[in-house]
């Protein structure tokens, strides 16, 4: 299920994260605003330069107002025309002169805009390029930190979370992030600095004319404003919908094998359907809102365009002043027409773009709920480095519950001496896993104290005490990778020869150099393509080359036949010579060689002692042994071989 569905954060919040990433590659963000400025720059300034080319060289003088002139009306005053791009005095020069300077001017004009266009086309693609540059960068970093924090996260974490749900913060809210980091965000930054932009060469063009064109002003933000909300809203819920679809998709093909051996694909595909169709619910609701944004802004942009025509037309043709001002140019008019169209343009734009910076700030929020996942085993501040172990194991008094007020263990005492080999016997849910979950710190204990030589192992740094602990446990996981290196990822440095010799010493040699590529062989996921025992062979050589001073064994030879058993308990004998170790044991040839029987009912330990001891008391464990163990030790005198033991799975 779903755990990080927290009150959403602000927006202001999740964007401050996101500059935290940003921040490190200030020099592209600073390239960035400089040629977003550049480009900016030659969009406001186009309109103006064709205001001037309609004022300064087609129409020096209103045609409207010399018809009211020769009908004897007052002209009023004309509003001054700004030639900024040609200061020629026409009033010097004959009628031809002037006439060549106007086409002249003209072309030059135009020469001008189609320069402004193509250097401004050229800027906007290495701002994009530099813009999507930072953003992969900083969304490198970002997957960088997720997935260190993933590795630090305990045990506890992941069973409460789907892995396809976490994974999903990886995959498809990165992807959203990714979307939005180039193309999106680049035209919704400079479509704000070009409305802005826009909006202050209006005001200074005509103050009254200005705030007529940009009166539907208001009435886009409320649009923006509740569209963007609701869609944020639907985006968030799209994003954890999209979640439990990973996490639905990752478990139904990880558990393939279950769902077919139990005729349950039909439930399967109706689960995921259900899950999909939520998916997909969500995702329409939210293009709903962001659909529904841009006709809304795409009319509204129409209205303003109909202000500058008719209120501009009007002053122009009637050659009245505007609001007591001064009369309105035609220049002014074109201008205008530029100003609402370069105005409207990154408005709609950005309605339409707002899709992908919604969907991003909804994924954005879910990694960063992933990385404020608390992390409840670290190393306590003046951890030191764990002296190498000689092997000597107390549980003082210790009590553990995963859940508060529902303890697992209850107040449970052992000392084990090095060399010792401790078997954990008792009915599922007694605590067993539990207790070797303690030694490496998968879970902190909740009272008492876990003593390694004498080390409180929350003393201790986690690297220093996991190094030299080895585990092999029942559910064996193999990597997607040769065979050499899944040996070798109990000790990263050792050579070719060590990873050969580790797998001789647990007689997984023989099967391996049948292989295609022999230790090459490239193992599918999870060992794909390999038995159960071959697996936990494989497994057994990587603890056996790590060479650990204290082992941890959920049964390890527990799905192995009769024959490699033997074997492999040949090679413990040599492996656990002088180092302890802790088996959970499901077999009884393992509880025969234990130096310790400890016996667990609901969370205390009920008996301890030699398995000889252990049956003379007949106790809770001579009730374990007739119940499960006896017919284990009789299978042999009725056909000769070792009967598959009854395994109760580890509390």
């Amino acid at each position: 299920m779903e755990q990080d569905a927290i009150k959403p954060k602000s927006v202001r919040a999740t964007l401050a994260r996101f500059w935290v990433y940003f921040r490190a590659h200030w020099l592209a963000l600073i390239t960035v605003m400089v040629l977003m400025v550049v480009v900016t720059w030659a969009q406001v300034v186009t309109p103006e330069l064709i205001g001037q080319s309609v004022d300064c060289y087609l129409f020096q003088e209103n045609p409207f107002a010399q018809m009211a002139a020769a009908a004897g009306q007052p002209a009023p005053e004309m509003q001054a025309r700004n030639c900024w791009f040609d200061t020629r005095d026409f009033s010097t020069m004959t009628d031809q002169e002037v006439q060549d300077a106007k086409v002249g001017g003209l072309l030059g004009l135009v020469g001008t805009l189609t320069l402004l266009f193509v250097v401004g086309s050229a800027l906007r693609g290495l701002m994009f390029y530099t813009m999507n540059w930072a953003g992969q960068n900083a969304l490198r970093d970002i997957r960088k930190d997720v997935f260190n924090h993933v590795n630090r996260l305990s045990m506890g974490y992941f069973a409460e979370n789907e892995a396809g749900n976490v994974m999903s913060r990886f995959t498809s809210d990165s992807e959203t992030i990714q979307q939005a980091m180039g193309f999106a965000l680049v035209n919704v930054l400079s479509g704000a600095l070009l409305i802005v932009w826009v909006m202050v060469k209006m005001l200074q063009a005509n103050v009254p004319y200005a705030l007529l064109s940009l009166a539907v002003v208001p009435f886009m933000l409320l649009a923006t404003n509740y569209f963007s909300a609701q869609a944020r809203k639907a985006f968030r819920k799209s994003r954890q919908e999209m979640g439990s679809v990973n996490a639905n998709l990752q478990e139904s093909i990880a558990g393939v094998r279950e769902v077919q051996a139990f005729n349950r694909e039909e439930e399967n595909i109706d689960q995921f359907r259900r899950t999909n169709a939520a998916n997909r619910d969500a995702n329409v609701s939210a293009s709903a809102f962001t659909s529904a944004l841009n006709p809304v802004l795409e009319a509204l942009g129409y209205v303003a365009l109909g202000v500058v025509v008719v209120v501009g037309g009007i002053s122009v043709l009637r050659n009245e002043p505007l609001l007591g001002t001064t009369v309105i140019s035609l220049g002014t008019v074109f201008a205008f027409l530029g100003y609402v169209q370069n105005f409207n343009q990154p408005i709609q734009q950005i309605a339409v773009l707002w899709t992908n910076i919604q969907s991003a700030i909804a994924g954005g929020e879910r990694i960063f709920n992933l990385l404020d996942a608390k992390i409840d085993i670290f190393d306590k501040p003046g951890a030191i480095e764990m002296p190498a172990i000689t092997g000597k194991v107390v549980l003082d008094n210790v009590t553990a519950e995963y859940k508060p007020g529902e303890p697992v263990l209850k107040g449970v005492n052992l000392t084990a001496e090095p060399g010792q080999t401790i078997a954990i016997v008792g009915p599922t849910g007694a605590g067993k896993t539990t207790i070797i979950n303690l030694l490496p710190r998968f879970y902190d204990v909740t009272g008492g104290r876990v003593l390694i030589d004498g080390h409180d192992v929350r003393d201790v740094t986690l690297a220093s005490l996991r190094s030299q602990i080895g585990i092999v446990l029942q559910d064996t996981f193999l990597f997607s990778d040769t065979v050499t290196n899944n040996i070798r990822y109990g000790k990263l440095n050792a050579t070719d020869e060590e990873v050969i010799a580790a797998a001789k010493l647990v007689s997984a040699d023989s099967f391996i150099e049948r292989l295609p590529q022999g230790y090459d062989t490239v193992l599918g996921e999870r060992g794909a393509g390999l038995s159960q025992g071959q697996r936990q062979l494989i497994a057994i050589a990587r603890v056996a080359l790590m060479s650990p001073q204290i082992l941890i064994l959920d049964e390890a030879t527990s799905s192995v036949d009769t024959r490699t058993e033997r074997l492999i308990q040949k090679a413990f004998e040599k492996i656990l010579e002088g180092r302890t170790s802790f088996v959970i044991a499901h077999r009884l040839s393992t509880i025969r060689n234990a130096s310790q029987v400890l016996v667990l009912k609901a969370g205390e330990v009920v008996e301890r002692g030699t398995h000889q001891t252990l049956l003379e008391q007949k106790g809770a464990y001579y009730d374990l042994y007739m119940s499960q163990f006896r017919r284990e030790e009789e299978a042999p005198a009725v056909n000769g071989s070792s009967a598959p033991s009854l395994q109760p799975s580890a509390g």
